[in-house]
């Protein structure tokens, strides 16, 4: 059951990271336009924001093994990510050039670099932490070490090409963006509750006082 509830949180930050991935091109070309180059920059910052959140998770998870640590940065990646249509746009503004301003080639392909970064790199980081620190978790017995790990990265992934598949058929085409932005900050913020629950079950009991005995 453990590990089936950590495939389970797994699965639900692939999810997220794709949904954020493919959601996050097409918000930017409201601002950018929705030019090869948007895919690119966007595609390649997600993974930026991978590697980057995978190293650091692998780092905190051997730093704090407790999982409440994760929740406390899940949940403002959550908040973040549900007030993502209200605030982007007045920072794409702020780099964008000038209206009445042809852009430069080199603004054409920076601009929606930067505004992908300043918006979507910090909540995929987050939730790219989700597979290290669960890796952690499960393999704190050297029994079956590749087997769990493999059950972590596979769950993710599955997750991922879900996140993608029902972007781009349905959540597209059923929802607006604002919505999706804020049912995406609304699981992670359900995520920040399950790690939380998750850890109170894998800590262990507190020791009796010595009053007690």
């Amino acid at each position: 059951m453990q590990q089936l509830a950590i495939a389970a949180i797994v699965f639900i930050g692939g999810f997220i990271i794709m949904v954020i991935e493919i959601i996050g091109a097409r918000f930017l070309a409201v601002s950018f336009g929705n030019s090869f180059y948007i895919w690119v920059n966007q595609i390649g910052l997600v993974m930026v924001a991978l590697a980057i959140g995978y190293y650091v998770g692998g780092v905190l998870a051997d730093r704090w093994h407790r999982l409440i640590y994760l929740a406390r940065l899940l949940v403002p990646a959550g908040i973040f990510t549900f007030f993502i249509p209200t605030f982007a746009k007045d920072i794409f503004q702020l780099i964008m050039t000038p209206e009445g301003q042809m852009p430069s080639p080199l603004r054409g392909i920076l601009e929606p670099i930067l505004g992908s970064a300043l918006v979507f790199l910090l909540p995929c980081i987050i939730l790219a932490m989700l597979s290290p620190y669960m890796t952690q978790i499960v393999t704190r017995s050297l029994a079956n070490v590749g087997r769990a790990s493999g059950l972590i990265f596979a769950a993710s992934t599955i997750g991922s090409i879900a996140g993608v598949f029902l972007s781009g058929y349905f959540l597209l085409q059923t929802f607006t963006l604002t919505t999706i932005f804020q049912v995406a900050g609304g699981l992670i913020l359900i995520l920040a509750i399950l790690c939380a629950l998750l850890d109170r079950k894998l800590s262990p009991p507190l020791a009796p006082s010595p009053a007690s005995r």
